[in-house]
């Protein structure tokens, strides 16, 4: 397995992991708008950064498009702690043909050496309270959470 950054070529693999993810948390497989991709990723001003986990020994699976075994999108915040800088990680997602396979714990290690590379302070993100697995993974991890915050949302 790699676990290398999306390039422009992969819109459209990014694209349908984002139906995927959709469908995940019970919306409809809508693929993402690849022109919206493209701009959020590739343009003028990136908004975000996706490590793609990829088919290492070069079979490719159908179910898998393109060798992608799973995704992690981020961001970095600004300040972390003083004048620090955080890695945001905003969405983690392994392919069903793919868990329980490592790729979510290659994943979180290609974000610590992102983060690292970037010189953040720190690695943070969220997760919902009612999905059991994702919450063990992260205890797996030794990550604790956090209290002390509310999480807010304004929609636009």
């Amino acid at each position: 397995m790699r676990i290398e950054q999306a390039t422009e070529r992969d819109v459209d693999v990014i694209s349908v992991v984002l139906g995927e993810i959709a469908a995940y948390y019970g919306g409809k497989p809508t693929p993402g708008d690849p022109e919206q991709i493209r701009r959020a990723l590739f343009g003028e001003r990136p908004v975000a950064t996706v490590l793609l986990a990829r088919d290492g020994d070069g079979v490719l699976d159908a179910r898998d498009g393109d060798g992608v075994l799973g995704f992690a999108s981020y961001t970095f915040l600004w300040p972390a702690s003083g004048a620090g800088t955080s890695l945001f990680l905003k969405e983690l997602y392994v392919r069903e043909s793919a868990r329980r396979r490592g790729v979510a714990g290659a994943l979180m290690e290609g974000l610590k050496a992102a983060a690292v590379a970037a010189g953040c302070s720190r690695v943070e993100w969220t997760a919902d309270t009612d999905n059991p697995p994702a919450l063990e993974f992260y205890k797996a991890l030794g990550a604790v959470p956090r209290d002390g915050k509310v999480f807010y949302r304004v929609t636009l």
